[in-house]
């Protein structure tokens, strides 16, 4: 199934999920592109919807108050955007509600990656609010254990490679199409 017919086949959003760095964003961007679709990153739209950026909100309100604005913007996108690719944070698919509407209203894709090339992206930037103290690889290899179980419960797995994120925006369309077509048929 080429491009275009899966992107006509699918009503949904795709929402991309997986630890920081997993290339959500890039390999986001270029899904839609692929797709013709709208692209959106949560982290950025809280910080239009906040006024501030994501380490102002994690400094100045704490995690519990990100989280519920991310919440409601996620809930948002997904009920507003349709046909669209939306990259979520890290953390967000671990919110219960979040998680229950995007099972509910969207095609859900796990992004994993391996700590090596988690650790080599998310050091390259002093961005992210969870890295700010303490080791950050021992960070991301809690976070990882912690997570994954919830991140399994995506619709699809794709593990990601470290590069090209062409040859991951390949493995998505590829995996959408045997699932769209499963429904289907």
């Amino acid at each position: 199934m080429n491009r275009v017919n899966l992107a006509k086949r699918l009503s949904q959003p795709v929402v991309l999920v997986g630890l920081m760095g997993a290339g959500k964003t890039t390999i986001g961007r270029r899904l839609a592109e692929r797709l013709g679709w709208p692209f959106y990153d949560s982290d950025h739209e809280v910080e239009i919807a906040a006024g501030r950026t994501v380490s102002e909100i994690f400094s100045d309100f704490g995690e519990a108050a990100f989280r519920d604005g991310e919440r409601r913007v996620i809930a948002r996108l997904i009920e507003r955007s349709g046909q669209s690719v939306i990259a979520l944070g890290g953390g967000a698919f671990i919110n219960d509600a979040t998680r229950a509407l995007i099972r509910a209203h969207a095609l859900s894709v796990w992004l994993k990656v391996d700590i090596e090339t988690l650790m080599e992206r998310v050091l390259r930037r002093d961005t992210r609010p969870l890295l700010q103290t303490g080791d950050p690889r021992a960070v991301m290899e809690r976070l990882l254990a912690e997570r994954s179980p919830v991140y399994a419960e995506a619709d699809i797995h794709v593990t990601s490679p470290g590069a090209p994120h062409d040859a991951g925006v390949n493995a998505i369309i590829e995996a959408m199409a045997v699932r769209v077509e499963a429904l289907e048929g």
